[in-house]
């Protein structure tokens, strides 16, 4: 082989070695697409707003929230799992996405955990048990009454398959109440009805529960996490109220379809732990109850596959039927 043959056969294979790589650095050179799969203004929407406008920042891109709400998340699923695996489409959504499959009567035609790329666990929060304040003044008094009468007592959710709904489930089996959970469509008019005491209790995220609490319009009892929050520190844990071990969250997932490159990925969760350091997105995730996590690949993964078990626990052990 010549001398000028073999310089070429170097070049041609530098460049198949260093391409992928130049195609990482590269990205992106046009506008990403986060699909939303629920309805401007809900706490996934909000959420991705925020993450979009920290990732348009860093790339110099255009980065567009596109709302595909219907099918409790999995029309606008649907979409991403169609799209090109290009790194322009993302999808950002909440728990409910994953545990479909677990709690809906009809699940939907896709696998969460096979069909898309599992590019990183956003944030995650703890709930907050609230209830009427004419109710009960402690964890132990609530459970003592609803023992007592349970006809009297019951729980709500905002959805059925939410982590709200499935820690009201989990707690009903780890306490041993036989009470009702009642399901409303949203949050606001189950908190409406806590208030004027048809609902006797509600587990729910900080960022929605937590004022209730503080305008004394309800009462704060527990907290479902290991640790107190630093925006509610009076409030113990459910382990300091006999409740060991009893930690439920709600949480925020980016995904995108099958195949995306790898380096497009590690770019995308290098901004996005970026963004976990910046004080101001750190501050703002914090004033809504959540922690930044930036959980990505088969750690993310495995999270996921995780909280499907789960919930497929609490469905087996409450006898509950899927909707």
């Amino acid at each position: 082989m010549t001398k000028k043959m073999t310089a070429l056969a170097v070049c041609i294979f530098a460049f198949f070695l260093i391409s992928p790589i130049a195609y990482g650095q590269d990205y992106p050179t046009r506008p990403i697409r986060i699909i939303v799969p629920f309805a401007a203004g809900g706490g996934v929407d909000v959420v991705a707003r925020v993450i979009a406008r920290h990732l348009s920042e860093k790339f110099g891109q255009n980065v567009i929230v596109d709302n595909r709400p219907g099918a409790s998340g999995n029309i606008g699923a649907g979409v991403v799992m169609g799209s090109a695996a290009d790194g322009y489409t993302f999808m950002i959504s909440a728990s409910t996405f994953v545990v479909n499959p677990i709690v809906a009567a009809a699940p939907p035609s896709f696998d969460p955990l096979k069909d898309f790329s599992h590019v990183a666990l956003i944030a995650k929060g703890p709930l907050l048990f609230i209830v009427n304040p004419n109710v009960a003044s402690s964890v132990q008094e609530f459970v003592a009454k609803a023992k007592a009468e349970p006809s009297k007592y019951n729980f709500a959710t905002g959805g059925f398959g939410s982590a709200g709904h499935m820690a009201a489930e989990s707690f009903k089996i780890k306490a041993g109440l036989n009470i009702p959970v009642v399901l409303y469509r949203g949050t606001g008019p189950a908190f409406n009805d806590l208030m004027g005491g048809t609902i006797s209790g509600i587990l729910d995220p900080l960022v929605t529960s937590l004022p209730l609490a503080h305008g004394g319009r309800a009462r704060a009892l527990a907290i479902s996490d290991s640790k107190r929050s630093p925006l509610t520190p009076e409030i113990p844990t459910f382990s300091e109220v006999s409740y060991k071990d009893f930690q439920f969250y709600t949480w925020y997932g980016l995904w995108g379809p099958a195949n995306i490159s790898p380096d497009v990925i590690a770019k995308i969760v290098a901004a996005v732990q970026e963004i976990g350091r910046s004080p101001e997105a750190d501050k703002w995730f914090k004033s809504q109850g959540l922690e930044l996590a930036g959980t990505s690949g088969a750690a993310f993964l495995d999270f996921e596959r995780n909280e499907q078990l789960k919930y497929q626990e609490i469905m087996r052990a409450g006898n509950i039927a899927r909707q």
